[in-house]
């Protein structure tokens, strides 16, 4: 009994591997045609995802099938594969990236023969015999009577393709398919070499009162292929990788004329997660080795603070450069209200002749509507701050000490600057020619008027308590 049993298992065995068999010597099913459909989504941390449908005939039961034109940069461990309109198996999946090159073909017909040309003059030469070795453009052979001949690899003439050796990046399958049927497969994988950045252009107004922006996105693929006519969606956003490569970059400068208002943007945007995500409004093609700017938004009429900011510590010496920022709120009452991604702000003022001229630039970060952006543009040529320290008392409990900072304005118009103080501890003022903000513990601020071609000196006495006692 035990024997029978035996005999059956053995002749299932024999007919499922009969069955795996006739599948696995079918001829491979190459997938090669453009995509139906591709969805491209980009991080600014040098990835991206990518989608894309393929539809081709599949038999019942197994099938090798081979997938081509993925990017060169895959991740294989990220593929996802299933059928769109039946059930698909996926057994056994293989990337193979060993692309065509003349010195690898070479390596793979070492002590092989091969057939070339000896060139004479404007005669060739056929010559035969095994391949010793190659390097650079020459190529050793043994012809056929022995001799050692150093042949151009520019005459080499190859029977076949050596095994092994693609075009382009693939992936091959062991696939399961329920029926034969044409079946429309949703392929997605993450790859590296997919990148953007964002990038914006202000123009002040006359009086720095006003400017016009504009944002632009550049993408960036060096991911190993061409997303012909895709879908193109940018994710910004601090997404946390357990490895990243740094983001491949180049400065540009790219200004239009901005109407009133915020222009109709090519992207819209949404919440994703804890992140921000850009739909562009149409289909684009992202070429291999190639940088695309895309217009992200268009402001006009952007009303702007001109701040004069002189700063120091209360540890350090004197510094007699006053900062000039520029800060803008980013809500819908100013004509914007729009999460921006991070980036470079480069800000420019027409001249007397009405010509752009470069003014100051500075990064932002992720930044949400309803926040105020400021950027430090560099320093003022005409105001300059000086602070020394008129005083020191040793009271016991406590230090006291008195500062003066002096600002200097050789504008032709009266200025505001907001000084601001570095500090810490437990500590006081206790008496002051201009009224204080207490900001935090650390930083104290005053708004102090400086008239036309004049200087203003603010002076104030600071307590701290000693700490050890």
């Amino acid at each position: 009994m035990k024997s029978r049993n035996l005999v059956f298992a053995l002749a299932v065995i024999v007919v499922v591997s009969a069955v795996f068999a006739i599948d696995l010597f079918k001829k491979p099913i190459v997938i090669d045609e453009k995509p139906l459909e591709t969805e491209v989504t980009v991080y600014n941390q040098n990835f991206g995802v990518v989608k894309e449908y393929r539809a081709k005939y599949l038999h019942e039961g197994l099938n090798s099938v081979l997938y081509e034109g993925v990017a060169a940069n895959i991740d294989p461990t990220s593929v996802k594969l299933r059928a769109v309109d039946g059930i698909v198996n996926v057994y056994e999946q293989n990337y193979q990236y060993d692309l065509l090159s003349k010195d690898k073909i070479l390596k793979k017909y070492l002590d092989k023969n091969i057939t070339a040309y000896q060139i004479y003059g404007d005669k060739k030469e056929l010559v035969e015999g095994i391949l010793l070795s190659s390097s650079g453009n020459q190529f050793i052979i043994r012809d056929r009577d022995g001799r050692i001949q150093i042949l151009s690899s520019d005459s080499l003439v190859l029977p076949e393709l050596p095994e092994g050796l693609i075009t382009k990046p693939t992936l091959e399958w062991l696939i399961e398919s329920g029926e034969s049927k044409n079946q429309t497969l949703e392929l997605s994988y993450m790859t590296s070499g997919l990148g953007w950045r964002s990038d914006y252009v202000a123009v002040v107004n006359s009086d720095d009162s006003a400017l016009d922006l504009n944002g632009w996105v550049t993408v960036t693929n060096n991911a190993g292929t061409t997303f012909y006519d895709t879908s193109l969606k940018l994710v910004a956003g601090d997404v946390r990788r357990v490895s990243q490569a740094p983001t491949p970059s180049r400065d540009e400068y790219m200004y239009l004329e901005s109407a009133s208002g915020m222009k109709a943007p090519q992207f819209t945007e949404e919440s994703l997660f804890e992140y921000h995500l850009y739909d562009l409004q149409r289909k684009t093609t992202l070429r291999d080795r190639e940088q695309k700017q895309i217009s992200l938004l268009e402001a006009g009429s952007v009303d702007v603070e001109k701040e004069f900011v002189y700063e120091n510590a209360y540890w350090t010496t004197s510094n007699t450069k006053v900062n000039v920022k520029l800060n803008f709120n980013n809500t819908k009452a100013n004509n914007m209200g729009m999460p921006l991604p991070k980036g470079i702000v480069r800000v420019f003022k027409k001249d007397s002749e009405g010509k752009l001229q470069f003014i100051g630039e500075d990064n932002i970060d992720h930044t949400p509507k309803d926040e105020t952006i400021r950027l430090y543009l560099g320093d003022a040529f005409d105001v300059l701050g000086e602070r020394k320290q008129l005083n020191f008392k040793d009271l016991g409990g406590y230090y006291e000490y008195e500062w003066e900072v002096e600002l200097r304005n050789h504008k032709d118009e009266d200025i505001t600057v907001t000084v601001l103080e570095s500090t810490g501890g437990d500590w006081e003022i206790t008496k002051e020619t201009h009224q204080h903000i207490k900001e935090s513990n650390r930083k104290i601020k005053w708004r102090v008027p400086v008239k036309a071609n004049g200087e203003t000196k603010l002076t104030y006495t600071i307590r701290y308590k000693k700490w050890w006692q």
